[in-house]
Formats: C-alpha cells, structure tokens, sequence
C-alpha cells in the first residue's frame, strides 16, 4: 500500500507541473548574448530567403507550375518551423532565463511535429513531381494539375497535423514526476519522456516515435528509387545542358531530403549509449534550424529561373532608389 500511495503521490506531482526549464546554451552572460545575436542573424536570414522565394513564387506569373508551387509550400512550412523554436531561444539567451509554460511547451512541441511532419510529406510529394516531370514528361500535365497539385499539399499538411495531434496528445497525457527540466533547447518528444513517472507510459509513446521513424524511412526509401529512376532517365538525355537542367532541378531537392531525414531520424532513434546532452543539441540544432535557413539558398543555387525572378525586385528597388 505504501509503495501505491508513493506512486500515486508522484503521478499527482507530476501532474501539476506548470512550467519546464530548457537547457541553455552556457552559463557565461557574454556567450549568452553571443548566441543571442547568432540565432538572430540566422533567423533573420531565414525569414529574409523563404520570405523572397515566397514572394518570388507568388509574383512571377512563370513560376506558377507545380515545382515552384511545392516550393511555395515548402517555404510556408520552413517560415514555421524556425519560428517555433529560434524565437524562445532568442529570448531565453537574451534575458538570462530557462523556463516554458507547460501550455507553451505543448504548443512548441505540437508546432514543431506539426511542420516538420508536414515538410517531409512534402519532400515525398515533390520527388514524385520531379519523378513524373523527368520519367513520364507526356503524362505531367494530366498527373500534376492544378487540382492534383493543390490536393498532395492539403495531404501534406493535413498528414502533418494528424500526425502533430497524435504525438502530443499520447506525450502529455503520461504522468510526469521526474522533475521538470528538459535536456533541449526547446521541447522535443524524445527529452519529455525522458520525465515519465513509469516505463511503461515511455515505452508506449516510445514505441509511436519508432514506428514513425520506420514509416519515415519507408518513405525515404521511396524517394531514393524514385532518384534512381530519375537518374537513369536523365543520363539517358541526349544534350549536355538538358541533363544539366534536370540535375539542377533534382540535386537540391536530394540534398534537403537526406539532411532533414538523417538528423531527424537520428535524433529521434539514436541508441541511449551514444546519447549525451551536448549530442542531441547538435543533432537537433541540425534537423530544427538547419535546414529553414539553408533550403532557400540550395535552392535558388542552381535555379536559374528563381534566379531571375528574384533578380527583378531588385533591380525594380535600386531603380526606384535612384
């Protein structure tokens, strides 16, 4: 009885936690602000490349194909996902503090599962318009039209919502009693478990997160054959520039797709004996901010048509300018 009592008394305490404290960054004021002003430049830049791509996407009437309507969506979702995170971050480092309202740490985790979920059924989406744009050039227009186009991104959000739903209802409904702090700079499924008052609510939610982790990597598998494909189709082009515009239009997706995929993935199923807090700062700083910040410029790198859509604002301000 007494063990029961004991129990039930954790689970009450647990329950009644109103606020978590994140990992900070260093304890040193002067690095603290130093990251302050990092994470402000990053973000900004993040903001200021989606921000143009959108722009660019919406302005120019020759951008309005299915690729660059991905893209769009792909900008959306990136313009979220660094702004649910960054900006807690900023402050935190700025004013010297650690702690996150339970309902706000229940927001960012939702938040974060809802555009990252989102992000990579998007990725799946745009391989197959990249896959149909290069294999099956006569059936494009029939297999990506407009209603097609605007029905995969619905999915791609919708899939990412259910999926935000799932995770964060089954993370805060278990019991939490081991204290409040989270070994992350902002709150993340893996390090909320990690405060579970039993193992099995753990190995509940544990075994979702896995199951996830495998559906991910079913579906990265799919993205890989559909490159394969793509990639014997476009070796078989005859002229050096039309391999060089198929490559240019695939590569940057290929990159996004294995630098979000293995740093999620493997901040999510890493094996606890090569985790430490130092690690899942890195990796998940990797899969949360890297990405937002880099997708705009891999891009546009070696776009020549995004190039010059957004070439144009700015030659129309320095002319207004003069």
């Amino acid at each position: 009885m007494d063990s029961a009592d004991a129990q039930q008394d954790q689970m009450s305490n647990g329950s009644s936690t109103t606020e978590f404290l994140l990992l900070t960054f260093t304890d040193r004021r002067e690095l603290q602000l130093l990251h302050f002003w990092l994470f402000l430049g990053i973000y900004l830049a993040a903001l200021l490349g989606n921000g143009l791509i959108i722009t660019a996407v919406a302005c120019d009437h020759r951008l309005h194909t299915p690729m660059y309507f991905f893209l769009f969506n792909l900008a959306l979702l990136d313009m979220g996902s660094i702004s649910t995170t960054l900006p807690k971050a900023m402050a935190n480092s700025l004013w010297d503090t650690r702690a996150i309202s339970y309902l706000g740490c229940a927001a960012q985790l939702f938040l974060l599962a809802f555009f990252i979920s989102a992000e990579f059924c998007l990725l799946i989406v745009m391989a197959y318009d990249r896959f149909v744009a290069i294999c099956k050039p006569l059936h494009y227009g029939t297999l990506l039209g407009s209603r097609a186009c605007v029905y995969m991104a619905a999915a791609a959000w919708g899939s990412g919502f259910l999926h935000a739903v799932l995770h964060t209802a089954n993370t805060f409904c278990i019991p939490l009693c081991k204290g409040n702090a989270v070994d992350q700079f902002f709150c993340e499924i893996p390090q909320i478990l990690k405060l579970s008052c039993s193992d099995s609510d753990y190995l509940r939610e544990a075994g979702v997160v896995v199951v996830s982790a495998c559906l991910v990597f079913g579906c990265f598998v799919f993205i890989v054959v559909s490159y394969v494909q793509i990639f014997r189709a476009v070796l078989r082009i005859p002229s050096a520039q039309g391999r060089y515009k198929a490559f240019s239009t695939c590569l940057p997706h290929l990159a996004v797709v294995s630098l979000y995929v293995s740093t999620a993935a493997f901040a999510q199923v890493k094996p606890p004996s090569i985790s430490s807090p130092s690690l899942d700062l890195v990796v998940s700083f990797l899969y949360s901010v890297v990405p937002p910040a880099v997708n705009p410029l891999i891009y546009s790198m070696r776009n020549q048509e995004l190039k010059d859509a957004l070439r144009k604002p700015a030659q129309w301000t320095l002319f207004h300018q003069q």
